[in-house]
């Protein structure tokens, strides 16, 4: 893990390592287009293609059925079932508060507005299932949905080497209600949920992270299609900000736990001293070999770096230039620190509050933006899953009150029908 001294950085320097730009990018956007543009026109059967290609599984019917699903769920362990229900009851419970109604606002006498909240009707889940299988994503897509009131949900997870789906992710359809669990994954998931297959039906908004394919489909298919995204969430990422009342082992199970997602996850450490930093590195090289996943971890730890600046302060500098998914505030000073966070997915505050708490069951939504994005995106939230309908109505005084502003204002840009439209309505 390379080391760099903010104050040794220029300001163009800075933006370089902030990037995440990967040398294969290019690359990926023409697979991922040839992926897309397949599902597009051959539907099913590309679907079934690619399980057998990417998947090594050969699938007659592209999904899993209600009495398939609860088969699959009752093989759940009464450990995993007992956490699966306390992370569903946090998660349900923060974002169930998150419903709100708003006031009707008389702009001015006779002239009401307001809004509504309305459910997306059909939105699609992707549920990753590539190195490691995620029901905790299940839950943090699942839950807003329901919440919501979503007329339909599609679920798209890949299928495992039996065809099937595994009992996490089989108990946590029955928990949300969700009947059918479509056996796809990638790309082509995503462009399946966006065209509409056979089997697969075609959503109007489209949830979930995944790696630098399902990435990169949702772009393409944003611009390209009239179906929305949540969001650019590619591979995970973590910034640590830490002074000397940090705990570098603590640390270090925090940047190797954002590893083990991937070999293309990044870790970042921002330290006020070059000992929290040396002390992090060699607890990082202890806790490692005890991984089942090491060689990932390695392999992104190998990608990340350090940084030492001077204080807390500067920390929060270039934290916000990073614009990290998840920022752990590794300090017992970390209150003074709250005001100055402006690009963060979601932020960890102390040495006793570690991003897995997040990433299960403490109830914040674990579905967030990466790449920098955090700079104009927030996470997934109960708001993702619906619009806001704005409402008005006008009565005699209000039309008589509004009327002539309207009509002057209307005439200043030229638009006669529109002055009309208040005229007609005046004489009348």
């Amino acid at each position: 893990m390379k080391t760099y001294s903010y104050k040794d950085l220029s300001k163009q320097q800075i933006e370089e390592i902030c990037l995440r730009q990967l040398e294969d990018d290019s690359s990926i956007q023409d697979r991922v287009k040839n992926i897309v543009e397949r599902v597009k026109t051959e539907g099913d059967i590309a679907l079934r293609d690619y399980a057998q290609q990417f998947d090594q599984v050969s699938l007659t019917q592209l999904y899993l059925g209600k009495a398939e699903i609860e088969s699959i769920a009752a093989g759940i362990p009464s450990a995993e079932k007992e956490a699966i229900d306390t992370a569903y009851s946090n998660i349900k419970t923060f974002h169930a508060a998150q419903a709100n109604s708003e006031n009707k606002i008389e702009t001015m006498p006779g002239v009401t507005c307001w809004r509504e909240s309305r459910a997306i009707e059909r939105v699609g889940l992707y549920i990753p299932g590539g190195t490691a299988v995620l029901p905790s994503t299940f839950l943090m897509l699942g839950i807003p949905a329901v919440l919501a009131g979503c007329k339909e949900i599609v679920v798209c997870s890949p299928p495992q080497k039996d065809g099937k789906t595994n009992c996490y992710l089989a108990y946590c359809a029955l928990k949300l209600g969700i009947d059918r669990i479509y056996l796809v994954g990638g790309a082509q998931a995503v462009a399946a949920m966006a065209y509409g297959t056979e089997s697969v039906p075609k959503v109007y908004k489209i949830f979930g992270p995944g790696n630098r394919y399902v990435t990169q489909a949702k772009q393409l298919i944003q611009s390209g299609t009239m179906t929305a995204i949540d969001m650019p969430a590619g591979p995970s990422e973590v910034l640590v900000l830490a002074d000397e009342t940090a705990n570098p082992a603590y640390i270090a199970s925090d940047l190797l736990a954002q590893a083990e997602h991937g070999t293309d996850s990044q870790t970042i450490l921002v330290a006020t001293s070059q000992a929290i930093i040396d002390q992090t590195l060699k607890q990082i090289e202890l806790q490692i070999q005890d991984l089942p996943r090491k060689d990932i971890a390695a392999k992104a730890i190998e990608n990340s770096y350090a940084v030492l600046v001077e204080d807390l302060e500067q920390g929060m500098d270039f934290s916000n230039a990073y614009a990290p998914e998840h920022l752990i505030l590794s300090t017992t000073g970390f209150e003074a620190l709250i005001p100055l966070i402006y690009n963060a997915g979601s932020v960890f505050l102390g040495n006793l509050t570690p991003e897995s708490a997040g990433d299960y069951a403490s109830g914040t939504n674990h579905t967030l933006p990466t790449s920098g994005f955090a700079k104009a995106y927030s996470g997934v939230s109960l708001d993702s899953f619906l619009k806001k309908i704005t409402f008005q109505h006008i009565t005699e005084q209000g039309l008589t009150n509004i009327g002539r502003t309207v009509e002057v204002l209307a005439q200043a840009e030229g638009l006669q029908a529109h002055k009309n439209a208040i005229t007609i309505r005046l004489k009348s």
